[in-house]
């Protein structure tokens, strides 16, 4: 059983109203007094409890982070920026993972109310518009939305412009000469995927063929699923290159080309969106579009900090990251066979 404030207090011969100060207001204390106590906690094995001292004030030192899925390395990047912040802030920070399931996410969110955290970051699988969000700010804990916009006036939000990087990847393969292109991702619930989708569309303006490859999830499973389906595809008819909505989607059809003897750039260039760790180490270094992570974590947090420290001043803000498209050799000039065939629909 832990050991009590006031078995400190009787160890030393002292009210437990001492014991607090000396934990809290040192200097308030004589320092014979003050050694006494500190000696009764050192042998005692006393450990504040600084939850419930932080409840009776009504007030938490503690930022929740709810991440969409914490086996994508994108959001382990993110967190270090909020990690960086909170240290250097004095909050804790507290990780949840929603593994892009909406009953979690309730959830997590009914346990952060119930401990009245400071504030919470999060990837809401609906984006801006989920009235749970709604209530916490009500109770007064403020939210920011991570790699997501929000046009909504009560929250701040922090996201990647994800159409101008859809563009930007579907411009690099129709410059190569691509006129055969997929896009491999879902679902289509989440912004990103459909914000991706949309930039590539934009940038098809040649007439290039598209083909949609929809996946259950943003994960490496998928993406071999994906690529399995590609795979199977005629080649004559098979699209030369595909966009996918992230890196994992990218490496697991990657990983199923290579398996199926179809060569990458050769056959199918492959670009991917985050830019996370394992782009530049696949065996084949994955083009994809950069998003600055880390930078993502610190904005959320220093706007949550803002809030959450200063209510009445505070103006909400959405920030908007710029993409990079960093080339690797996953993507390539397109092979002689590019024409569109008939066949296909837009």
């Amino acid at each position: 059983m832990a050991t009590s404030i006031k078995e400190v207090a009787r160890r030393a011969g002292v009210s437990i109203g001492t014991v607090s100060n000396v934990l809290n207001h040192p200097d308030m204390v004589a320092s014979t007094t003050r050694q006494r106590v500190l000696k009764a906690i050192a042998e005692l094995g006393y450990v504040r409890n600084d939850s419930a001292r932080q409840l009776r004030a009504g007030r938490s030192r503690t930022i929740a982070v709810v991440a969409l899925d914490l086996a994508n390395p994108f959001f382990t990047d993110v967190l270090r920026g909020a990690e960086i912040v909170g240290e250097e802030s004095g909050v804790n920070i507290m990780i949840f993972n929603s593994g892009e399931d909406a009953a979690r996410e309730r959830r997590h969110l009914d346990v952060l109310e119930e401990q009245r955290v400071l504030g919470v970051l999060i990837t809401p699988l609906d984006g801006s518009v989920d009235p749970r969000l709604d209530q916490l700010i009500e109770r007064g804990i403020p939210v920011v939305l991570v790699d997501r916009g929000s046009g909504r006036h009560n929250r701040c939000s922090v996201a990647v412009d994800d159409v101008l990087g859809g563009r930007l990847a579907g411009t690099h393969l129709v410059e190569q000469g691509h006129e055969r292109i997929a896009f491999a991702g879902g679902p289509f619930t989440l912004a990103q995927v459909t914000d991706r989708h949309a930039g590539l569309r934009e940038a098809l303006t040649g007439g290039q063929q598209l083909r949609v490859i929809p996946t259950a999830n943003l994960t490496a499973a998928a993406g071999r699923l994906a690529g399995e389906h590609l795979a199977d595809l005629p080649a004559e008819i098979r699209p030369t290159a595909v966009f996918c909505a992230n890196d994992l989607v990218a490496l697991g059809v990657l990983q199923e080309m290579t398996m199926r003897g179809v060569r990458v750039p050769q056959d199918v260039a492959i670009v991917g969106y985050d830019d996370i760790d394992f782009a530049a180490a696949s065996a084949v270094p994955l083009s994809s579009m950069r998003q600055p992570r880390e930078q993502l974590g610190r904005a959320a947090t220093q706007l949550l900090l803002e809030e959450a420290n200063e209510p009445e001043q505070h103006q909400h803000r959405h920030v908007v990251f710029q993409p990079e498209l960093v080339v690797r050799e996953s993507s390539a000039p397109a092979g002689p066979s590019t024409r569109p065939d008939p066949s296909w629909s837009r």
